[in-house]
């Protein structure tokens, strides 16, 4: 069991420029992981090397972060939140403005390792502090707006930087989120209250979540959704260009698009969790293999391939608000520590995803690595729906 409380600060309305504060944080952060789907081809022929392999961008911070969730979160419990936030969000400045003047493609992957250390600690951390921040009343709302940056990141982060990225070069657009990142961390400075540790998670609090029926659940239908939706949604540029042939402006246009779906998606999964959790994460899992195994076919067209990017975009915007809920539903008595391994099992799959697609870009082609992910996709929606009928999955 987490130690007992150490101090609590009693929340206010004061504290919402706080929540406004890390969501956008969360948002810088969730731009930086993503950006490189939308300057893959760019990023590859940059530094000479192929789609697949530069995929590795959009896998290494996974990978990186799937560590870091844990080992943050436990060797800093005593610390200050608010100073950790800070700290990382640091990090991040330095690893965007790094990849911005990396001069070769070694350098641009160490900066990336930077990336996901702070998506691990600064996730984990940022993700449960609505209710340290506001009243009780307002905790679901400010829980809800500091979500909202996961598809805002797909929204106005990857269009913006991509644009930016086409018109002035890919580094130009890492070195704008660079900068970003220190306006970010002048205002977690200002507009955060000081935050002492509250729990103390502990590794045997994570191993002991394990044994939860309704954890091994939640953790088995992230990976799957994740893998599928990674192993493709790296690689849609090329699918965009390659298959739809569409220009660079196009794709920027579509991508926006498909945030716009996200964002829709967050709130219509959060408006259906209290009916079922299970239906809701299962449609999820159904859409996205809907979408993904018709666009090798109906995605030769810019108009199918854009109707099958709003669908794939409402059905993911669902994906992480149902993977939270189940993991926090899962276990109440645990929050921080529930917060960890979805923070962690999200991550290391994105990286999976990233990496096991690109394998299959290099050897196929990305008409391939979508058939493959809509096959995932099925699997997770089937599974989800088998032996989701516990406690969480019934809501």
């Amino acid at each position: 069991m987490p130690s007992p409380t150490l101090a609590r600060p009693r929340p206010t309305l004061a504290g919402w420029p706080a929540v406004v504060s890390v969501t956008l944080g969360i948002f810088t952060i969730v731009t930086s992981e993503i950006l490189p789907i939308g300057l893959l081809t760019s990023i590859g022929a940059g530094f000479g090397v192929s789609d697949g392999t530069a995929g590795l961008t959009m896998a290494m911070p996974g990978v990186v972060a799937a560590v870091a969730a844990p080992v943050v979160t436990v060797t800093t419990a005593r610390l200050d939140r608010r100073l950790m936030l800070c700290a990382l969000m640091a990090v991040l400045a330095v690893a965007d403005l790094l990849a911005a003047v990396a001069p070769g493609y070694g350098l641009m992957l160490v900066s990336r390792v930077l990336v996901g250390l702070v998506i691990g600690g600064f996730w984990s951390i940022g993700a449960g502090l609505a209710a340290r921040l506001v009243p009780p009343r307002s905790v679901g709302t400010a829980t809800a707006l500091i979500f909202s940056a996961v598809p805002l990141g797909s929204v106005l982060g990857v269009p913006a930087g991509t644009f930016i990225g086409h018109l002035a070069g890919w580094r130009a657009a890492f070195a704008v989120l660079g900068g970003m990142s220190l306006l970010v961390l002048a205002a977690l400075l200002v507009l955060v209250p000081a935050l002492p540790a509250v729990q103390v998670t502990r590794l045997n609090v994570l191993r002991g979540l394990l044994r939860e029926r309704g954890v091994r659940v939640a953790l088995l239908a992230t990976f799957l959704v994740v893998l599928a939706h990674f192993g493709t949604y790296t690689y849609v540029t090329p699918l965009l260009q390659q298959v739809t042939r569409v220009g660079p402006a196009a794709v920027s246009t579509f991508l926006l698009a498909y945030g716009i779906a996200g964002i829709a998606g967050n709130f219509l999964a959060g408006a259906a969790l209290g009916r079922s959790l299970r239906a809701t994460f299962a449609g999820a899992g159904c859409l996205i293999a809907a979408a993904t195994l018709l666009l090798p076919v109906a995605g030769s067209d810019a108009t199918g391939a854009l109707a099958l990017l709003l669908v794939w975009g409402v059905a993911y915007g669902a994906v992480p608000v149902c993977s939270q809920t189940w993991f926090a539903r899962s276990a109440p008595h645990a929050p921080e520590a529930a917060t960890v391994l979805f923070t962690s099992s999200f991550q290391a799959t994105f990286a999976l995803g990233a990496l096991l697609g690109g394998i299959v870009v290099d050897v196929a082609s990305v008409s391939a690595v979508m058939v493959c992910g809509g096959v995932v996709a099925a699997v997770m929606a089937v599974s989800t729906w088998l032996l989701g009928g516990a406690r969480a999955g019934r809501g």
